[in-house]
């Protein structure tokens, strides 16, 4: 079976003029289980709250039209966001659903320094988007899928520290907004991390496969802290706890989904547990028609397709793909 993952880059409509490059892309990947980030919601006259119309207009006629369905919805409320939903299809049977998002590592709460006027309290630093936890039945044998979407590395508004919508009034406060998004991301990442341990608490033999975009590279905090390798625990008896970076089974010139001003990154990754890995047969990243995403968007030229390359890993579970 073949999973992959995909930033789609803010998919919204209209559609049509994405879909000679999107859907070549989708075929491509010939995806069993697809994690898809960046599904932008939309108001349909008549229906209360935001649907997902931009991603069936995409789907129709394809064969993930027809898959099962998880989504990731507002907090205490029912439909899509508006912006960066995560969405996971399977062409098997989905048990079970749910989204993570402070259920294990609450709020931080922080003093800031820079902003204008000056804060009267402490601020609460809240995750901009939950992950989604899927529960997927392949033949008989259960695989939970963590779907997720970390902060990018840009800086977080800070009250009256911005010029313009990208610009900063000082070096100071651009400083500390991006301290408050190495805090979200890293905290994402600790969210996951616990959930995890939770799953091989419960089953040491779980399958489970965390994929998406973590908006960082493999030696940086984020990843660390998901993996936990030994090397990071100093203990090998949590050697089975660790998560395996499924992107090592290619050449280093291979590993990057993303260019920018220029330079290859990896920052859409597949991690597995080890009772998955046991299964895992080959990855591929679908990076050949990469466009630099610093200069496209410096230019104002929207993907048709994706700045983000797909990454597909193919497992022996299940029946062949077709």
């Amino acid at each position: 079976m073949r999973i992959a993952t995909f930033n789609i880059e803010n998919l919204d409509v209209p559609v049509e003029p994405r879909l000679t490059v999107l859907h070549p892309a989708l075929e491509r990947l010939d995806a069993d289980v697809l994690c898809l980030q960046e599904v932008n919601g939309q108001r349909v006259p008549g229906r209360k709250g935001r649907t997902l119309a931009a991603l069936d207009a995409l789907l129709a006629g394809t064969r993930y039209a027809a898959y099962a369905r998880a989504a990731t919805h507002p907090p205490g409320r029912a439909g899509a966001a508006d912006v960066h939903n995560l969405v996971t299809l399977s062409r098997y049977p989905i048990v079970s659903s749910r989204q993570l998002l402070h259920d294990l590592v609450p709020p931080v709460e922080a003093r800031l320094v820079t902003p204008e006027p000056p804060a009267s309290g402490p601020s609460s630093v809240r995750f901009e988007r939950p992950a989604l936890i899927t529960e997927i039945d392949i033949a008989g044998r259960r695989l939970t899928v963590v779907n997720v979407h970390f902060r990018a590395p840009l800086a977080t508004a800070i009250a009256g520290g911005k010029s313009a919508p990208f610009a900063w009034s000082s070096a100071a406060a651009w400083a500390e907004g991006y301290y408050l998004s190495g805090i979200k991301r890293t905290g994402q990442a600790l969210e996951v991390r616990l959930a995890v341990d939770r799953m091989l608490d419960a089953d040491a033999s779980a399958m489970v496969l965390v994929s998406g975009d973590l908006n960082a590279e493999e030696h940086e905090t984020p990843l660390r802290t998901l993996i936990a390798a030994p090397e990071d625990t100093g203990s090998a008896a949590l050697a089975a706890r660790a998560l395996v970076p499924l992107e090592r089974a290619l050449d280093p010139d291979r590993r990057y989904t993303i260019i920018h001003h220029g330079r290859p990154q990896m920052v859409d990754h597949m991690l597995a547990s080890h009772a998955l890995y046991g299964h895992f047969k080959s990855i591929e990243i679908h990076n050949e028609a990469l466009g630099d995403e610093a200069i496209g968007y410096a230019k104002g030229i929207a993907p048709a397709g994706s700045y983000h390359a797909a990454v597909v890993a193919e497992f022996g579970l299940g029946p062949a793909s077709g």
